[in-house]
């Protein structure tokens, strides 16, 4: 077993109920080696779980240089580099070594992440021992072709991913509007919702920080439309461009801040060579870079939740967000930001126009958006993961 040590967890330890009767087995197939929403989300739950009794192994792909260290004990499991995105890993099995261990700490329930092989051979092993599997959904799979002009295939994905959920007990979804799309879909008849919190220590209006603006070239009276998330084109680095570009043919004035990392930064940098592109940021200096923004566009279509669209709002910054699950339920169109039709450049514009125009429009926005935020308490919402597997177990027991 290759293991790496339990991480002090970034975050308040509230006292809360006691979960020493669980021993989860969470698989994942990205649980710390890339740095998004959705690895984040799975180590504080991780971190909640232990802090409140309960034991946890993580079977997840593991390499030399992880983006940060893990929340917790983690198993390897055998895995491929994806073609072309090598940054990414695709676990190809369970392996023997992680079978073993998987033997030896004996889960009372299962819970996968990723729908790869090793989630599949985990679903498959839990099954087959009458244990219960509860799913997270953390991303739009069959979203991804259309960026990758393989539109066609998307109906086939949809049915792989309709078969491995199936199998599942239960699924949980970070949205309301995306939990629905999974019910439209026919993907499970248990659906409930595991949200996604904000660190309120980090994410917060006095973050914002002039000086560090003026460094970039922003003045403190020019309007800063921002861009926050990985630099892949799924997250709809098109649509962007093609919004930014409206705007410059309506003469408007604006800085386009770029904060993020990913293999599409250099077309993106050449889509719009007059943004500026500060890389990643983590932590505080993310708070930092995202308070400093008047406006956050994001139009992405691939999130279930849109973790950025929640920090932007506790930065007190209104959002201009595509009309797609996650965002729909953050953002209450004309309130704390504008929801658009996907890919309408023209209405986007529109949407963005009307903040650099208004900066009692702004401030207004940006404060409902900062109540907004106020809802989404860590602990709460990973509490009611922990209620999801004991009633799942509850329910193994009774049907035995």
């Amino acid at each position: 077993m290759t293991e790496l040590p339990q991480t002090p967890v970034p975050y308040s330890a509230a006292p809360g109920p006691d979960l020493s009767g669980l021993r989860v087995a969470l698989f994942s197939g990205n649980y710390n080696y890339v740095r998004d929403g959705a690895n984040q989300a799975l180590n504080r739950l991780v971190g909640y779980l232990l802090r409140q009794g309960a034991a946890v192994r993580v079977y997840s792909p593991i390499v030399a240089k992880p983006a940060f260290a893990a929340t917790g004990d983690m198993v390897n499991v055998p895995a491929l580099a994806v073609p072309g995105r090598s940054e990414y890993r695709v676990p190809m099995a369970l392996g023997r070594r992680a079978r073993r261990d998987l033997k030896a700490f004996a889960p009372n329930v299962i819970h996968v992440s990723s729908p790869d092989v090793a989630g599949h051979r985990a679903v498959t092993w839990a099954r087959g021992r009458g244990l219960p599997v509860l799913s997270s959904v953390h991303t739009r799979f069959d979203t991804y072709p259309r960026y990758y002009n393989m539109a066609w295939i998307e109906p086939v994905l949809t049915a792989l991913l309709r078969r491995f959920y199936r199998r599942c007990d239960a699924l949980v979804a970070p949205s309301e509007s995306m939990a629905q799309v999974l019910r439209d879909q026919r993907m499970n008849y248990d659906i409930s919702l595991w949200s996604r919190g904000v660190d309120r220590t980090i994410f917060n209006p006095g973050r914002r920080d002039h000086e560090w603006r003026r460094s970039f070239g922003i003045a403190d009276d020019e309007v800063a439309i921002g861009f926050l998330g990985r630099l892949v084109m799924e997250k709809g680095l098109d649509v962007f461009a093609d919004s930014i570009d409206e705007l410059k043919r309506r003469g408007l004035a604006y800085k386009v801040l770029v904060v993020g990392e990913g293999p599409a930064r250099a077309w993106f940098e050449a889509r719009l060579p007059d943004a500026v592109f500060v890389g990643f940021q983590g932590g505080a200096d993310l708070g930092r870079a995202v308070a400093s923004m008047d406006v956050l566009f994001n139009p992405s279509i691939t999130e279930t939740f849109g973790n950025v669209t929640l920090e932007a709002m506790a930065c007190a910054v209104p959002v201009v967000a595509a009309e797609a699950t996650g965002s729909e339920s953050l953002v209450a169109n004309g309130v704390n930001g504008h929801l658009v039709r996907p890919g309408a450049v023209h209405a986007f514009a529109e949407a963005l126009r009307s903040y650099l125009a208004d900066p009692a429009l702004r401030a207004s926005h940006g404060a409902a958006g900062e109540a907004r935020s106020l809802d989404f308490s860590w602990d709460a919402i990973n509490q009611a993961v922990a209620e999801t597997y004991l009633r799942l177990i509850r329910q193994k027991r009774t049907a035995r």
